[in-house]
């Protein structure tokens, strides 16, 4: 019994998770998923069966295109302090 060339990866986008299912075929990718967890998956099936000159190539070319689809986006919601109404407002001062 043979085992299929896969690979799993997940993409992160805010708070949502998404898993990429990699494996060798026709080529055509149908996932409801994030675009990160899409290249991420393609890059990392290139690094586990193909040659690391191809790998390095897709990977520069996703890069230069849009580094988002490689690397996550660190920013979240900064919470709400006391003082104001927002993370960074405060209430007006009033002198009468």
């Amino acid at each position: 019994m043979a085992t299929t060339q896969s690979v799993q990866t997940f993409g992160r986008k805010k708070t949502a998770v998404a898993v990429a299912y990699c494996k060798q075929g026709s080529g055509l990718i149908k996932l409801n998923a994030l675009r990160q967890a899409i290249a991420k998956a393609v890059v990392a099936f290139y690094q586990k069966y193909v040659d690391e000159q191809s790998k390095q190539a897709i990977k520069d070319a996703l890069l230069q295109f849009d580094r988002t689809l490689l690397v996550a986006d660190p920013r979240r919601c900064e919470p709400k302090k006391f003082g104001g109404r927002g993370a960074r407002a405060r209430f007006q001062k009033s002198y009468r």
